[in-house]
């Protein structure tokens, strides 16, 4: 299960919807082995695209150095989804190389700035997706 805060949660669809209709992405780091996420952290989706993102390879590097420094982890890794559900591609599932993170999807389909939206977390390793329950604290 992945327990995060309403206000990580409103930061995540705020970029989400911003960078709409390319998706967004980004990381939520936390403390080393504790698996919470605690500091939110948008990045570029360098390939700007509405249908994939990827994370500016030195932005990355800069990130985990930053990380290592600071004693985090990526706790959550998280994009957007704008023309379909909020269910990892197959993309995303080859990509997905970070075996304790919760993956965190927001579909942005269909929806305009105060509209629903779907925001889903899943445990992607060695190719298997497990959607798992989101509990939002406050």
């Amino acid at each position: 299960m992945l327990k995060i805060s309403q206000t990580l949660v409103d930061q995540i669809v705020e970029h989400a919807r911003k960078d709409h209709p390319d998706e967004a992405c980004g990381v939520i780091a936390g403390p080393v082995g504790e698996g919470r996420p605690e500091r939110f952290i948008p990045m570029l989706n360098a390939a700007r695209s509405p249908t994939f993102y990827e994370f500016d390879s030195g932005d990355l590097l800069k990130l985990y150095r930053e990380m290592d420094d600071r004693d985090e982890e990526p706790v959550v890794i998280y994009h957007s989804h704008t023309a379909t559900e909020a269910y990892p591609s197959r993309t995303d599932v080859t990509y997905a190389n970070e075996p304790n993170a919760h993956y965190v999807l927001v579909s942005t389909a269909d929806t305009d700035d105060a509209g629903p939206f779907q925001f889903r977390s899943y445990r992607i390793v060695e190719g298997a997706i497990t959607e798992e329950e989101v509990q939002v604290t406050d």
